[in-house]
């Protein structure tokens, strides 16, 4: 039987009596029974129940008038950082300097890299590394404004108790940076050296390689950026991640494709017109199979032989046809020259003979007619050195490059390197001389035109004639050249002593000759008229001193 509930609350004698009557005669005729239910204190929970309500009331009263508030300010809510900079209380455009002046400061501080008790330093500029400041500023201001008022009041409430540090999105250049780890892997003294080859001479030499320690790059690009974007920045260096590193096997094959190289014919073709210079080829000297046994014992260096391989047909040998038009065209004559100079700038004349020079190509005059020696075929004859009167093999060659810079002027060509003589000379005109020497002075010259020149020397009736053959221009101006003395430089008397001589008596030694000074000019005319007027050089010529010996 359920059981009967009643209220105790009831205060009146009477009330209590009748309940106590009806108890007895419903107990009394049946199995219900009756339990006083406890009175319940609902006065405490009303208030604070009451109380909470009244906070929360006031409390989202406040905080949706100071969202509000915040939505029309233009700084940035409270608790907010970027990096661990505080920009609470700032505009966006008052965070952005300072978060820049912060970030912008790590960029201009070296990176140090520590190896083996080896720093290296590194600019994060030279990575391009670089912080997206605009977009972590703006983020920082958007938070509080994002969603609706409850949304912002959560975020303004979070900020303010827990603090909100915004990252910052970080870029560098990977090729730079992979550019900085194969440079500190090849400074590093105990690190991985693979095999190497170079050539010397008629022989490629190849270097084995050695194991040794390369940078573990995916670490360490992870430690820059860690240490970049850290909120703790510090400028302690970064220790370099290394592992042990066996070298690559060499590869024959490999060094072969590399350093092959077929001779090309050369050629030119009329419509349109063009020159296709030869070129000399490069090979083994060896099988490929007798190399990849060679290198199969190990040993530090290996050395295989090359042999040049050489065009059927060079740029010298294409013919007159291939230059149709003669540019330019000058003579000297050496018939006062002794056998052993005529002999020299005959010589000299053959060596630069056919000289096939390309759109741009620099002409050395040293560097084509090479070393004046015996071997070579060169005599001795009368030279100028350190401004002295003496001889020596190759005297007279000076005569060849002196022509040679008038017949090239005289084609309207670029003349990069010509020094005058010490003295005078007779074959050309003042001014108009080009001195050479093997170590020292050389002359030398660019095509300067749009298409291939040739140089034709040759020497007949001891007059030496060089020509410039090539194509014609569209515009091609006459060339006049232009020099005379500007100035005389007087001679002195140098005295020495000659003990066969009596004391008083004399003898001239050498006779004396006073130097000079002069001016070139080049004068470009198109159709009989003055176009232009260009200095070539103002030089000066040193005397020869009157020598005079006398007894003592």
């Amino acid at each position: 039987m359920n059981a009967i509930l009643y209220n105790s609350d009831t205060s009146s004698t009477d009330t209590e009596e009748v309940f106590e009557e009806a108890k007895q005669i419903i107990e009394n005729n049946s199995n219900t029974t009756f339990e006083k239910v406890p009175k319940k204190k609902h006065t405490k929970g009303i208030v604070i129940t009451i109380c909470i309500l009244v906070f929360l009331l006031i409390l989202g009263i406040l905080s949706t008038i100071f969202a509000l508030l915040n939505v029309n300010s233009d700084k940035i809510i409270s608790g907010i950082s970027i990096l661990g900079i505080d920009v609470s209380g700032l505009t966006q455009e008052e965070a952005n300097t300072k978060v820049s002046e912060n970030l912008n400061s790590r960029l201009e501080t070296n990176l140090v890299f520590s190896h083996n008790g080896t720093l290296y330093n590194v600019l994060p500029s030279q990575l391009e590394c670089s912080y997206d400041i605009t977009k972590a500023v703006n983020e920082a201001y958007s938070c509080g404004r994002n969603g609706n008022i409850f949304e912002n009041n959560f975020d303004i409430l979070n900020t303010l108790i827990n603090k909100v540090d915004i990252n910052v999105d970080f870029s560098y250049s990977t090729d730079l940076y992979d550019s900085v780890v194969s440079q500190m892997n090849t400074n590093f003294e105990d690190g991985l050296k693979q095999s190497s080859y170079t050539i010397d001479g008629n022989n490629l030499i190849i270097t084995s390689g050695k194991a040794g320690n390369v940078i573990k790059s995916e670490e360490l690009r992870n430690s820059i950026v860690d240490k970049l974007t850290s909120v703790d920045y510090n400028t302690d260096s970064i220790e370099v991640p290394v592992e042990e590193v066996q070298p690559d096997g060499i590869d024959i094959d490999k060094i072969h494709s590399e350093i092959y190289k077929e001779a090309t014919d050369a050629y030119y073709t009329t419509d349109p017109y063009a020159v296709y210079p030869s070129s000399n080829g490069l090979d083994f000297d060896i099988s490929i199979d007798e190399a990849k046994q060679m290198v199969s014992t190990p040993q530090d260096t290996y050395t295989i032989p090359l042999k040049t391989l050489y065009p059927d047909v060079t740029t010298n040998e294409i013919g007159r046809e291939a230059f149709p038009d003669l540019l330019a065209t000058y003579s000297t004559s050496y018939a006062s020259s002794n056998a052993n100079r005529s002999t020299n700038i005959a010589l000299a004349a053959s060596k630069i003979n056919g000289t096939v020079l390309m759109p741009g190509e620099e002409f050395s005059f040293n560097g084509t007619v090479g070393k004046r020696t015996a071997a070579a075929g060169f005599k001795t004859a009368t030279v100028y050195s350190n401004g002295q009167v003496t001889t020596d093999y190759g005297g007279g060659i000076c005569q060849v490059s002196s022509t040679l810079y008038n017949s090239v002027l005289r084609a309207n060509l670029e003349i990069t390197n010509r020094v005058n003589h010490t003295f005078t000379v007779g074959y050309v005109p003042i001014g108009l001389d080009a001195t050479v020497s093997w170590g020292a002075p050389d002359f030398k010259f660019k095509n300067s035109r749009s298409y291939p020149v040739k140089i034709v020397a040759t020497t007949s009736n001891k007059r030496l004639t060089i020509s410039v053959y090539g194509l014609k221009e569209d515009v091609e101006y006459e060339v006049e050249l232009v020099s005379y003395r500007t100035g005389t430089v007087p001679y002195s008397t140098v005295y020495t002593t000659d003990s066969s001589l009596a004391k008083g008596q004399t003898r001239v030694v050498q006779s004396g000759s006073n130097g000079a000074t002069s001016v070139a000019y080049k004068i470009l005319k198109l159709n009989g008229k003055e176009v232009s007027r260009t200095l070539l050089s103002k030089d000066r010529y040193s005397p020869h001193n009157q020598i005079i010996a006398r007894g003592n």
